[in-house]
């Protein structure tokens, strides 16, 4: 890679998991309004997609940035699950009438600190209120050292087929300073185990940056990877913001590789796992030529949402539980982020969110260009309905990115370059009129590389 490029574009940038970014958004839609978009975008998708946020774990894992809560207490589980369930009675009375779920996703926290049993009256509880199609597609993030057999085979039971497992490194050494409790056997037995229930994509989410991470590192952890050959990789950048995560404080700036260094651990773990037959997908995403992602990829249908990217598109995404997200397509909204808050909220017979935000028009537009960016590395303007003033500023702004090579303007058009893949969120940075509008003046994103 070109140091001087890497060192001119690795600033703090959104991952653009939305738009616009959450620290920008501004209008709360009233308990009124929101539900009014829930019901109109219901009723104009033929199915919706389901986020349920597990937040428990037992131990803390230093370099997470997710929103948790550590707690050995495992009575804490049927409580929990309770209040997800109204919560999700809220909506089904919202909606009217029993929903398609073509998407569920379970993530935390450690959704498999959960018991087997627990997750059944969860899962049972919500597909008992649902119209569940064969196609759909039901997934859950595992933790190698809690998950086991039961848990595997009852969420199989339910039409799970897919797990996302997160390996991080198979360091020891790097487990240890990241307080990572798990091992390469778990890793495998959880690996070997979905297979024979018949789970049919495997993922294994691996990070680079990490304290302590050198080239060896990650050439031993890729070779493992190609040893066992789950299906996809999200292969991530550590995101180092103790201002926001004092966990990651549990070790020092100088442990990490920064810059340069980081940098070349992405560009060897990817050509290692190019050499193996994965295929770079959208940001930070790799897949088998036969997996469902890439063939998205390559029919052009991939799409990115809160979950990350997925093949699947619904206009709704209801996020269940505390801190979670929906999406209405037209809005956002996240609900209470501490978890008795989120409880007193559902328990007073309310939709339990905190803050959002309505689009507007132009949101929208700028939005559409920046999943096409994300998803296909490619957008266009020839239809005037695509084009703002201030997205045309934004294309403006691409004049320094063109001249550096790192995509290629038309008239109408806009494509990103190989060369300008690994700086995919600074271009869509670019076109980011609410950032531009209110440039922060500290921290709030991890760095771009």
């Amino acid at each position: 890679m070109n140091t001087k490029l890497l060192r001119k574009y690795d600033i703090p940038v959104p991952r653009y998991t939305s738009y616009p970014t959450v620290p920008y958004w501004e209008s709360t839609p009233s308990d009124r309004v929101w539900k009014e978009k829930v019901f109109s975008a219901f009723e104009s998708d033929e199915g919706i997609s389901l986020y349920i946020h597990l937040p428990y774990c037992e131990k803390l894992c230093t370099y997470c940035g997710c929103n948790k809560h550590i707690t050995k207490n495992h009575q804490v589980e049927i409580p929990y699950i309770q209040s997800v369930l109204k919560e999700w009675s809220l909506y089904l009375d919202v909606m009217g009438r029993r929903p398609v779920i073509k998407e569920l996703h379970l993530g935390g926290g450690t959704p498999t600190f959960f018991s087997a049993e627990s997750l059944s009256v969860l899962i049972e509880g919500i597909v008992s209120q649902a119209i569940v199609p064969e196609d759909a597609d039901f997934s859950f993030e595992a933790h190698p050292s809690s998950t086991n057999w039961e848990h595997l085979s009852t969420l199989r039971a339910y039409g799970f087929k897919r797990l996302s497992i997160g390996v991080q490194d198979f360091s020891p050494i790097i487990l240890k300073i990241i307080n990572r409790q798990q091992t390469a056997e778990q890793v495998e037995d959880v690996t070997q185990q979905a297979r024979t229930l018949g789970y049919s994509s495997i993922n294994y989410d691996l990070i680079f940056g990490l304290p302590l991470q050198d080239q060896q590192a990650i050439r031993n952890t890729m070779t493992r990877v190609a040893q066992l050959r789950p299906d996809r990789i999200a292969f991530y950048s550590y995101a180092h913001v103790p201002w926001i995560k004092p966990s990651q404080r549990a070790y020092s700036e100088a442990d990490l590789p920064v810059g340069d260094a980081k940098r070349r651990l992405y560009e060897l773990g990817r050509s290692l796992l190019e050499a193996e037959g994965y295929i770079e997908i959208g940001l930070d995403h790799f897949a088998l030529a036969d997996d469902e992602l890439n063939q998205a990829y390559e029919a052009g249908d991939l799409h990115r949402n809160f979950m990350g990217y997925t093949p699947a598109h619904t206009r709704l995404s209801i996020g269940l539980g505390a801190s979670a997200i929906s999406d209405s397509w037209d809005a956002y909204v996240q609900n209470e982020k501490k978890i008795a808050d989120y409880q007193a909220r559902v328990e007073k017979g309310e939709l339990p969110f905190f803050r959002g935000h309505v689009l507007t028009s132009e949101d929208e537009i700028i939005r559409g260009h920046i999943l096409r960016l994300m998803c296909q590395h490619e957008t266009d303007w020839i239809d005037p309905t695509r084009q703002t003033e201030r997205f045309l500023e934004g294309i403006d702004r691409m004049h320094e990115l063109e001249r550096d090579e790192l995509v290629e303007k038309g008239p109408f058009s806009l494509k990103v370059t190989q060369k300008g893949l690994p700086f995919l969120r600074n271009i869509c940075q670019a076109l980011d009129a609410r950032f531009w509008e209110r440039k922060p003046e500290t921290a709030l994103f991890s760095s771009a590389i």
